[in-house]
């Protein structure tokens, strides 16, 4: 299975059959390089990724600043420490799910919830780390 198909059709699936999905997606590298993405995923600097792999090796990292993504802040809220961050703005937010060669992104908004969108993105991410990727 190709990356993108797991973009288009793990992450960007119709959510619970309600017809919601998430805003945007992406599988990326350790390194930064884009496996795949949907096609709204937005264009992020490389010290933002560099800011958030820092976050899964000190935890906390990018509490007192923020999560950055493509220029968009999100308030760090609770996640798994070296495994998952989960970051909120206004009613939607962004789910991070780091693996052994790949960090998953889901980004949301209103109708979906958090909880919506950690689900589809660490359950694409518990897969793939017992997958060996």
């Amino acid at each position: 299975m190709s990356w993108q198909t797991y973009v288009d059709e793990h992450l960007m699936c119709d959510i619970d059959g309600q017809g919601q999905h998430l805003a945007a997606a992406a599988i990326v590298g350790h390194d930064g390089s884009v496996w795949a993405k949907s096609a709204s995923f937005p264009e992020y600097k490389p010290d933002e990724m560099t800011g958030i792999m820092k976050d899964f090796e000190s935890p906390g990292h990018l509490a007192p600043t923020g999560l950055h993504l493509a220029g968009t802040k999100y308030m760090v809220i609770q996640g798994e420490p070296g495994a998952v961050i989960r970051g909120k703005k206004g009613s939607g937010g962004i789910t991070i799910k780091k693996t052994g060669q790949a960090v998953i992104f889901g980004i949301y908004e209103e109708p979906v919830t958090p909880g919506q969108c950690n689900m589809v993105v660490e359950r694409l991410g518990d897969y793939l780390v017992d997958q060996g990727l």
